[in-house]
């Protein structure tokens, strides 16, 4: 980045203010510009200093975060990064900033963390580069599915997803056209370990499947949604005769656990043509190589496209390398994928 990111620190604490300042002044692209220690302080201080990038504590005196967070997007939109304590409480919340329209979330280190906060400066910068300044959403007040069981007729089909960045309101987007009878659907999203259960249960009482975050041995069934756990363990299929979730202890792939890449391997070589393969908003390069060996097993694969991406890293990537059979905007891949799955092909019945 030729001209650094400019930041705006806002959290209650002194001593957070303190060390989220330190962590992103010590990269020599990013520049914080000032830090505040409720919303009064930064609503003075974001116009003042117009900074590129907001990170934002949730739990603030006066105004808490999400509050806030809600007037920025419809007052003067821009990316903001959720800093949230690694709770039940700090994950729910968090799930409703990124619905509002928060760029990403980081989780607060805990006493002893050797690397606090590792990824917040790649994500400050992604955020500082990103076109999209807000996406206001009406999630919260969301339309039931569209496809229902009446015009959709399932077949032995799997479908898997990876995201990232942005993932929470593009998987929102995608499986809210799911019917309550959609094929049995795999996702990995690149997330913190608490978050993942709220984001689950989210999904859940948003979409007409039925969603949950996934365990090891749980049966692949129509009508389910498995979503993997984050921050511990790998997420793959398993089983031809019986296909069910595993859950891995294998090293980070791509510096992730769970990795959209190891999601796509398992699944291309249990279901090869019979699967179909998406990838969503995301940094890096997690789940393209993954793909193009889903596209190779016969699969068909899609991934969004850069104008509707909050990030398009990872569906570039996997453009690029030829894993993207179709290349499609947001609001489009829901339904692609069930025309796609209930499309018959010689030979799948």
């Amino acid at each position: 980045m030729s001209v650094p990111a400019r930041v705006l620190v806002v959290d209650d604490s002194a001593t957070m203010r303190g060390l989220i300042s330190a962590v992103l002044n010590a990269d020599p692209d990013i520049t914080v510009v000032g830090q505040a220690a409720d919303a009064l302080e930064a609503r003075q201080a974001i116009k003042r200093l117009d900074p590129d990038v907001v990170t934002l504590d949730i739990e603030m005196p006066n105004m808490n975060g999400l509050e806030f967070l809600d007037k920025i997007m419809r007052l003067r939109p821009m990316p903001v990064l959720m800093v949230s304590t690694l709770t039940q409480r700090g994950a729910e919340a968090t799930i409703a900033a990124l619905e509002i329209g928060a760029f990403d979330c980081v989780g607060k280190p805990r006493p002893g963390d050797p690397h606090p906060f590792g990824d917040l400066a790649d994500k400050v910068k992604a955020a500082a580069r990103s076109q999209r300044k807000a996406m206001i959403t009406s999630n919260r007040t969301a339309a039931p599915a569209v496809a229902t069981a009446s015009d959709y007729r399932a077949r032995r089909k799997i479908i898997a997803i990876g995201a990232s960045t942005g993932g929470v309101e593009a998987l929102i987007t995608v499986l809210q056209k799911f019917p309550a009878n959609c094929p049995p659907t795999v996702i990995t999203q690149h997330m913190p370990h608490t978050f993942t259960k709220s984001f689950a249960e989210r999904l859940n009482r948003l979409c007409a499947p039925t969603v949950q975050e996934a365990t090891d041995g749980a049966r692949l069934e129509i009508g389910r949604v498995y979503l993997a756990p984050g921050g511990e363990r790998h997420l793959q299929v398993a089983n031809a005769s019986a296909p069910c979730c595993r859950l891995v202890d294998h090293p980070p792939v791509n510096g992730h656990r769970p990795s959209v890449d190891v999601l796509f391997d398992s699944v291309a070589e249990l279901a090869g043509r019979n699967a179909i393969g998406v990838i969503l908003t995301g940094m890096g390069r997690d789940g393209a190589a993954g793909l193009l060996k889903l596209r190779h097993a016969g699969a068909r694969t899609f991934g969004q496209n850069e104008k509707t991406s909050v990030v398009y890293g990872m569906p570039r990537v996997a453009y690029e390398l030829g894993a993207v059979e179709t290349q499609l905007p947001l609001g489009s891949i829901g339904e692609e994928i069930l025309k796609t799955a209930a499309a018959r092909k010689e030979g799948m019945e």
